[in-house]
């Protein structure tokens, strides 16, 4: 195998080290840092995929890889980011909120592993919805949030993953 196959999933495997070091950031209750670190992450997803279609290296290994490491990266570092930073007041609900949000997230790149392409994506892809927590995040570091708000928006975050009547185009 030439070195350039693996080229895409270097990316991969960065965007997979940064949501680790996000988590290990929300343990060390440095939430602008861990937000960042979730950005950064969305960056490099943006261009494993990129490179691998540039590169013509697309592969069943890189496909499941992507998911695995979107799953940490967009799933659970931003679930767990915006619980400890303002769910955590919730209780009980907040843990569920933070669960729900993960496993749609995980639902949804399963769904998207298996599925025929017709054009569109259906639900909103968990990239997407894990940037928007962080940018939450880092918006109410500096600002007065809704608690409600924010519980409200997870759920439709949550929801909007796994949708079927959310179709998106494909780029």
């Amino acid at each position: 195998m030439k070195v350039k196959a693996h080229i895409p999933n270097m990316f991969t495997f960065f965007n997979l080290a940064l949501g680790i070091l996000a988590i290990v950031s929300i343990i060390n209750e440095s939430y602008a840092v861990s937000a960042l670190l979730i950005l950064l992450a969305a960056l490099m997803d943006r261009f494993d995929g990129q490179l691998a279609r540039k590169l013509d290296v697309e592969s069943e290994l890189g496909k499941e890889l992507d998911s695995l490491c979107d799953l940490i990266s967009f799933g659970v570092a931003p679930a767990v980011l915006i619980w400890s930073f303002l769910l955590v007041d919730f209780g009980v609900i907040g843990i569920i909120i933070m669960i729900l949000f993960a496993v749609a997230g995980a639902y949804r790149l399963a769904r998207y592993n298996i599925m025929e392409f017709e054009g569109f994506y259906m639900g909103i892809p968990i990239t997407m919805c894990g940037g928007i927590v962080a940018l939450v995040t880092l918006y109410s570091l500096n600002y007065e949030t809704n608690l409600y708000f924010i519980g409200i928006m997870m759920l439709f975050l949550s929801y909007s993953m796994i949708s079927k009547r959310i179709k998106l185009k494909k780029r």
